[in-house]
C-alpha cells in the first residue's frame, strides 16, 4: 500500500476497535469500492457488524458504519440537487473539480449521479450546506443547487448485455470482448493506468479475471462479468456480461 492508502485502513482499523470497544457506532468517511472492502476486512478482525450505506442502491462511494450490533442506523449522508437551466449539462467531472475546488478531500462527497434535467451529489450530512451555499458552477455552467429533505430514489444504470467469447480470462482479451477494442488497443489503454479490475487499479494485460468481477475502464465505462462457461469445442470461454456506459 502506498502511505496514504495505510493511513485510511489504519483508520478504518482504529473506527473498528473503538466500536468493538465502546459498543458505539462508528461512521467512517466516504469509501472507494476497495477502501470498502478494507472496512469489512477491519470488521472481521474485531469480529463486529459493518454496514455500508451510500445514499441510493448501488452506490459506488459509500460510508461504513462499525457496530457490535446489527446496523440500522441512519447514515449520516444528504443529497444535494444541482441544476443548469437553459444550459448544456456539465460534465461530471467538472462537478466533482468544483467541489474539490471548495477546500474538501475526496472522502468528504460520495457519487454524482447526473440525469437528463439535474444531477443528484451526496455528500456528508454536515457539509451539505456549505457545499450547497458555496457550489456556485461547474466549469462554465452555473449551477442551482437544493440540500433535499430526504435522499432521492435513483434508478439504477440500465446496462447492455453481451455475450461473447474469449480465448483466456486475461484481462487484456475480457477488455477487448467488453468494449469492443482490438486486443492490442486493450493492451495500451490497461499499461496506461486507465483500468480497474475488482475496483483496484491494474497496470498487467495478462491479470487474470474472475466470474463476478467488475471492470472499470476510463473513458469507456463499466463491465460486470456475470458468468463463465464451459470451454467451447476450439477451447474458447463463453462470457456473460453487462456493459454500462459507452465509450466518449
Amino acid at each position: 500500500m502506498r502511505g496514504e492508502e495505510e493511513q485510511i485502513a489504519k483508520r478504518l482499523a482504529e473506527l473498528a476497535a473503538r466500536a468493538e470497544r465502546t459498543g458505539h457506532v462508528c461512521f467512517s468517511d466516504f469509501l472507494s469500492p476497495a477502501e470498502a472492502q478494507w472496512a469489512e476486512s477491519a470488521a472481521r478482525r474485531q469480529k463486529i457488524r459493518v454496514g455500508l450505506e451510500g445514499g441510493y442502491e448501488d452506490a459506488e462511494r459509500r460510508i461504513a458504519c462499525f457496530s457490535a450490533e446489527p446496523v440500522y442506523e441512519d447514515f449520516p449522508i444528504a443529497a444535494i440537487e444541482l441544476t443548469w437551466p437553459h444550459q448544456k449539462a456539465p460534465e461530471h467531472r467538472d462537478i466533482l473539480g468544483s467541489v474539490l475546488g471548495l477546500g474538501l478531500g475526496r472522502q468528504c462527497v460520495g457519487d454524482i449521479v447526473p440525469t437528463e434535467e439535474r444531477a443528484y451529489l451526496f455528500c456528508q450530512r454536515r457539509m451539505a450546506d456549505h457545499i450547497a451555499a458555496s457550489l456556485l458552477s461547474a466549469g462554465r455552467v452555473r449551477l442551482q443547487t437544493r440540500v433535499l429533505d430526504q435522499l432521492p430514489r435513483i434508478q439504477p444504470p440500465e446496462g447492455t448485455p453481451l455475450h461473447d467469447t474469449v480465448s483466456s480470462l486475461r484481462l487484456d482479451a475480457v477488455i477487448a470482448a467488453g468494449f469492443d477494442v482490438s486486443r492490442a488497443d486493450a493492451a495500451q489503454l490497461i499499461a496506461a493506468g486507465r483500468a480497474k479490475l475488482r475496483h483496484l487499479p491494474e497496470e498487467r494485460p495478462d491479470a487474470r479475471v474472475q466470474e463476478g468481477n467488475v471492470i472499470s475502464l476510463r473513458g469507456y465505462g463499466r463491465l460486470a462479468v456475470e458468468a463463465v462457461g464451459q470451454p467451447t469445442r476450439k477451447g474458447r470461454l463463453p462470457l456473460n456480461m453487462t456493459r454500462y456506459g459507452k465509450k466518449r
